[in-house]
């Protein structure tokens, strides 16, 4: 039987289009707000189709003296020109990129993880230091 954490792939961004890319600056302000960016393909390009896309991002945050992430934000991304006339025929679609605004007390590790509908799950993680 396998655990999730077993689950999670991982590789470098650039090298692999299934692997979260976190952007954010090295170095924030405790207590003020700044800006992450989540993206799954910025080097080489995720399909975005109904038959093979990106379900959804997840960001938290693991301050440095503690056991436990804390959940940033889950993100979904629902729609894959799906439509009653068929695959890829569809209005609207999703891109899998996420910019959220949070602040921190602490420095840490800031921890992304996505879903392909084909490939499973991914992950990464970035340290941000808070002065």
């Amino acid at each position: 039987m396998s655990k999730i954490g077993e689950l999670y792939q991982s590789d470098d961004w650039k090298n692999e289009k299934h692997v979260p890319a976190i952007e954010v600056s090295d170095t924030v302000k405790k207590g003020e707000p700044f800006q992450v960016s989540v993206g799954v393909g910025k080097e080489i390009s995720h399909p975005n189709t109904t038959e093979h896309h990106i379900r959804w991002i997840q960001l938290f945050f693991k301050p440095g003296n503690h056991k436990f992430p804390y959940q940033v934000g889950e993100f979904a991304f629902t729609a894959h020109t799906e439509s009653a006339e068929g695959a890829d025929k569809g209005p609207v679609i999703t891109d899998h990129q996420v910019v959220c605004t949070l602040s921190v007390k602490d420095s840490g590790t800031l921890i992304a993880t996505s879903f392909c509908n084909i490939h499973g799950l991914w992950e990464n993680s970035m340290e941000v230091k808070a002065d």
